[in-house]
């Protein structure tokens, strides 16, 4: 009975806690990215897509995210453009509905500040891509704003005559302004 108490005592003492899982409110939240395009910023969002989180604050190290975008919910207030991006030069959203962003284990950076080093699968291929957020945890709310660089060029994205960085830019920013609730 003392040996089963103290590997109990062991087993407890040396596994993490176990995060709490964070329920994202989606009308509230906002997802999408900015690119120069003909030399002014081109902002877009995604109406379809969720997150599952899963974080304790006392141990970041242990958080992990998985996030699934719809493709072809991209807007912006440009139609024609909206069109090609989610047509085969593009996105290729029939192709590839959907993107992927997972990670495990966030890095503090100080004054509410994280890094979360992630797996972003867009286009059928996956690259590391480091999503760095603030996150305000009040109560059993949170928000997390953040941006998260990547070339889009890196993942196969603008084939044709979008494949110049000429009129459309690499450099990609995903944005994010994300509300969650944590569950019960």
């Amino acid at each position: 009975m003392k040996r089963f108490l103290l590997t109990a005592a062991f087993v407890l003492a040396v596994t993490p806690a176990l995060a709490a899982h964070w329920n994202v409110d989606t009308a509230r939240s906002k997802l999408g990215f900015t690119v120069n395009w003909s030399g002014e910023p081109f902002v877009a969002t995604f109406h379809t897509w969720k997150a599952n989180i899963d974080f304790d604050p006392a141990d970041p190290a242990h958080a992990h995210v998985l996030a699934s975008i719809d493709l072809a919910s991209e807007a912006s207030d440009t139609q024609d453009n909206d069109d090609g991006l989610k047509g085969p030069q593009g996105f290729d959203a029939a192709k590839f509905p959907s993107a992927q962003f997972e990670a495990n284990g966030f890095k503090p950076l100080g004054h509410g500040k994280y890094l979360a080093n992630g797996k972003l699968t867009l286009h059928g291929v996956t690259r590391s891509v480091p999503l760095t957020f603030t996150l305000a945890i009040n109560g059993n709310s949170a928000r997390a704003t953040g941006t998260a660089p990547l070339m889009r060029t890196d993942f196969g994205i603008g084939q044709g005559e979008w494949a110049n960085a000429t009129t459309i830019a690499h450099e990609v920013t995903v944005n994010l302004d994300l509300v969650a609730v944590k569950a019960r």
